[in-house]
């Protein structure tokens, strides 16, 4: 018999009190001092799920460090020395990282871009669509998940290879073991019922399910920098700890504890966007991580319903997955409830006394 403790068993009631009509279901893992806390599901729950945006952070940002470690760039690399296409000659790559370059949030691109070629084809009308993309300089960060498309084009440039090799090579670097994975040409790896299920979808004219949420990456077949990534709990927890290690200095088979420290770091004054470089950082009163995480903290949500945060001062990680959008993408009560959950936890850490 697996034996629960009162911070999981109040959690878990917590949970099943306030997912009704706002997420089919929720899993929740935390750690404390690197040791887990919490394992809890609620609801109907799946082995895996789109982690959405959470590939910004398990992908992308990986893949940037480890690109500087093998000085690849700096952080005063304007884009254009890499991408002679990029529309605007000063831009920084730190800008696309903090999302500070004055890129569109979002375009509708899968409308633009022609299904019935291969990846790589696709990729070269994504680069076309980029370089056409105007950009409007602001001093206040817009996320955009345009500029972290880019990232992808700069990270193919530094490494000569494909997308889909440069995820390999982190992979086996940072996450080897793993069921991490990309839906190369939007084919799941497992059976199908084992993927939450994310939106009846009116441009595919289908539940999506086992396949990537986001169009622009299901059009761009399935892989992109900004998301596409599928994973479980186990997944991200591990990717979550393997941030952590990083910061320690204590992840030996990966980066540098400097280049983690310095990703980590707010990379925007404040008031001008809470973003470190590639992660987010807790906005004063309205944070995705609750109340008690401190402003030092870094992570990730995503608009599937799913985030990995960790608080470095109180050395706590949290993750939650679900599938909030299955009720509909313009639901906003899982935003309500995410942070809610972190208070949760950081609140049943702290009675337990441990």
């Amino acid at each position: 018999m697996i034996r629960t403790s009162v911070l999981e068993r109040n959690l878990l009631k917590q949970l099943e009190e306030s997912i009704t009509d706002v997420t089919p279901g929720v899993v929740v893992r935390a750690y404390q001092g690197g040791r887990m806390i919490a394992d809890v599901a609620a609801g109907n729950t799946y082995p895996y799920y789109d982690l959405a945006s959470l590939t910004k952070i398990i992908f992308t940002t990986q893949a940037m460090m480890m690109a500087f470690e093998d000085k690849k760039w700096s952080f005063e690399s304007r884009v254009r020395e890499t991408l002679s296409w990029f529309p605007d000659e000063e831009t920084l790559i730190v800008d696309l990282l903090n999302h500070s370059s004055g890129m569109m949030w979002w375009s509708d691109l899968y409308k633009q871009i022609d299904l019935s070629k291969s990846i790589i084809q696709k990729r070269t009308q994504l680069q076309q669509l980029l370089a056409k993309s105007p950009l409007q300089h602001q001093e206040q960060s817009v996320y955009s998940d345009l500029g972290f498309m880019t990232l992808g084009f700069i990270l193919e440039a530094f490494y000569d290879r494909p997308l889909t090799e440069v995820w390999n090579d982190v992979k086996d670097k940072f996450y080897l073991g793993t069921t991490l994975e990309f839906h190369e040409n939007n084919v799941p790896k497992n059976k199908v019922s084992l993927y939450a299920p994310t939106e009846e979808c009116p441009w595919r004219k289908k539940l999506v399910q086992g396949e990537v949420h986001d169009e622009n990456t299901w059009a761009l077949g399935g892989i992109s920098t900004h998301a596409g990534l599928f994973g479980s709990i186990d997944d991200v927890a591990w990717a979550s700890l393997t941030m952590r290690s990083q910061l320690m200095g204590i992840a030996r088979y990966s980066i540098r504890q400097k280049t983690a420290m310095q990703f980590a770091h707010r990379s925007r004054p404040e008031g001008k966007g809470d973003w470190a470089l590639g992660y987010m950082m807790p906005t004063p009163g309205s944070a995705s991580c609750g109340a008690y995480f401190s402003l030092n903290s870094i992570g990730h949500t995503g608009f599937t319903g799913t985030s990995s945060w960790y608080d470095p001062k109180m050395d706590m990680n949290i993750i939650i997955l679900s599938n909030r959008v299955l009720y509909g993408r313009d639901l906003k009560l899982f935003q309500q409830l995410r942070p809610q959950i972190h208070n949760w936890v950081v609140e049943g850490f702290r009675r337990s006394g441990v």
